[in-house]
């Protein structure tokens, strides 16, 4: 005879374990979130609960970028800022090389002329000449400036604080190391401040140089015809933070100029040729990473394209190309004659 007792008993133990599970589910969920989440910080710092340089970017508040930049102080002029850039901050500066690759090989080609426009205000590069790049490094006073849009046309991220002479660490160029024959060497990208972040997060890719050994690092990538680019990122502080020594074929952010992201601004300066020394040997219009340089009986140089890099002027052997200064084309990242 059937105990139906037995049987709802039986059920309600069963109604209780599948209670249970569905109670504890989102619990094992969560955990397993929590365990990945840990994990991905633990990779992040090393191995370490917290490093030193992340936690004295934690220390400077809420909004601060993890890197320091310009003066080391770790923050932007306090315009903008919260969780989300930090975060955004940290995730830049930790993983620059898959954040690099991510954004030019995945996002880049899936973004409309609207996306763009938003990607360069908020990440660009200002074209140095040679000795600009070198003032920078030679800088013997402190700036904090924080109006600089003739400087860098941008509507945000266009400060530069730094503490003169500034420290440099020589990272290696994440986007050189996307590729898959880069250009040699590698280590060429400059942090230009206080580098503490990245030389105990990234110590097998980057080391602290002297300014001799920079200065050396940018005439060598000048005799390359690399263009020296100075960047600056909201998520780095609304501001300055490297000299990247930028080839053609490797560079993210010259292949982004050519793929319709206008983040890199002119020098301030145009190339001019001398007629009477030219001799069209095509050396200059082989050299110009933007192509703004053509022949015909001489070397012609296209206003429009030209962002006054100075490559071509170091390329050319008879000395028939100049820089000239021309404000229509903004005014020179000169830090020795910006001030405090």
């Amino acid at each position: 005879m059937t105990d139906y007792r037995l049987l709802a008993t039986g059920h309600r133990s069963l109604d209780l374990v599948a209670m249970l599970w569905v109670l504890l589910i989102p619990v094992f969920m969560l955990a397993a979130v929590l365990a990945a989440l840990l994990t991905l910080w633990l990779v992040g710092e090393r191995g370490h609960l917290m490093l030193p340089s992340t936690r004295a970017a934690f220390r400077r508040g809420r909004g601060r970028t993890p890197t320091g930049g310009g003066d080391g102080s770790g923050g932007g002029n306090g315009k903008r800022g919260g969780l989300a850039m930090a975060l955004h901050g940290y995730v830049y500066s930790r993983w620059p090389y898959q954040y690099i690759s991510f954004a030019i090989r995945r996002l880049l080609p899936h973004m409309t002329p609207e996306q763009k426009r938003w990607w360069a205000d908020r990440y660009h590069g200002k074209v140095l000449t040679t000795e600009l790049a070198r003032r920078v490094i030679t800088l013997d006073h402190d700036i904090k400036r924080t109006d600089l849009e003739r400087i860098i046309p941008y509507p945000m991220a266009r400060d530069i604080v730094l503490k003169g002479p500034p420290n440099v660490v020589l990272l290696d160029c994440p986007c050189r190391a996307m590729r898959e024959n880069p250009c040699q060497p590698t280590d060429v990208c400059m942090i230009v401040g206080k580098g503490d972040f990245v030389l105990e997060h990234q110590p097998q890719r980057s080391r602290a140089i002297t300014q001799n050994e920079a200065l050396d690092v940018l005439q060598a990538e000048h005799e390359r015809g690399h263009v020296h680019t100075a960047y600056f990122k909201d998520a780095m502080g609304d501001r300055f933070y490297a000299i990247c020594n930028c080839c053609s074929c490797c560079c993210g952010g010259l292949e982004a100029m050519r793929r319709g992201v206008p983040m890199v601004a002119s020098s301030g300066y145009v190339a001019q040729v001398d007629e009477a020394a030219c001799i069209a040997c095509g050396d200059c219009e082989t050299a110009c990473p933007f192509d703004a340089v053509t022949l015909n009986d001489t070397a012609v140089v296209s206003w429009e394209k030209c962002v006054g890099c100075g490559v071509c002027e170091g390329q050319c052997e008879n000395e028939a190309m100049q820089l000239v200064l021309d404000e229509r084309k903004g005014l020179p990242m000169d830090v020795q004659a910006i001030g405090v």
